[in-house]
């Protein structure tokens, strides 16, 4: 049996995410994949059994990556605020630095996939988030909401502004190009529905 070859296996992952973000999953094959690494198709065979054993290996490990990246100098017992900050921290952080992989992410989030790539990401990250929101209500920084609401307010719009940057256009077609000021404009409001009103 072959050895594998870590620096191989690593070219192989990062071709499989660039070909499936640049023409889907639909139109990534193995066959490709070989002759964007200029090795042979039973060269990969080594590393993986089959397209779907690879897609879903190489989502996995991203998927703890950027769960690694979510968690950092995160503490479920920060302030609401402070916690939520630093969510937006990691988060911009990981999708400015690796685009690639965060659509590579959502491209597989978004297909039959899902299950597996999710299983990757909640297994310690939802425990921690949801402790996360549970000591904020019960502090009485925010009310009780569906987990819905929640992420609907408190990220989507960071995910836009991340989106509008990596196109590199906003709504209207103008250039965009996210900057400090615009991102922690857009976290100051979404902190502000999100927060409860001081008693009086």
């Amino acid at each position: 049996m072959r050895a594998r070859n870590t620096v191989k296996e690593e070219l192989v992952r990062q071709k499989a995410i660039e070909l499936v973000v640049a023409s889907g999953i639909e139109g990534f094959s193995v066959n490709k994949l070989a002759r964007a690494c200029g090795i042979s198709v039973a060269t990969l065979y080594i590393y993986y059994r089959d397209k779907d054993d690879l897609l879903i290996k190489i989502a996995v490990e991203e998927a703890q990556r950027m769960t690694a990246t979510m968690l950092a100098d995160f503490n479920p017992d920060l302030s609401f605020a402070e916690g939520l900050r630093q969510q937006w921290k990691n988060r911009a952080r990981f999708i400015l630095e690796n685009p690639d992989a965060a659509q590579f992410l959502q491209l597989l989030h978004a297909s039959s996939y899902q299950p597996q790539v999710h299983a990757a990401m909640v297994k310690d990250f939802q425990a921690t988030m949801g402790q996360f929101m549970a000591n904020a209500v019960r502090r009485g920084e925010i009310n009780p909401m569906p987990l819905e609401v929640y992420w609907s307010v408190a990220f989507a719009p960071l995910y836009n502004l991340l989106r509008f940057h990596n196109e590199g256009r906003s709504l209207a077609g103008k250039p965009f190009v996210l900057t400090d000021a615009v991102l922690w404009q857009t976290f100051e409001l979404v902190l502000k529905a999100l927060k409860k009103d001081p008693a009086p």
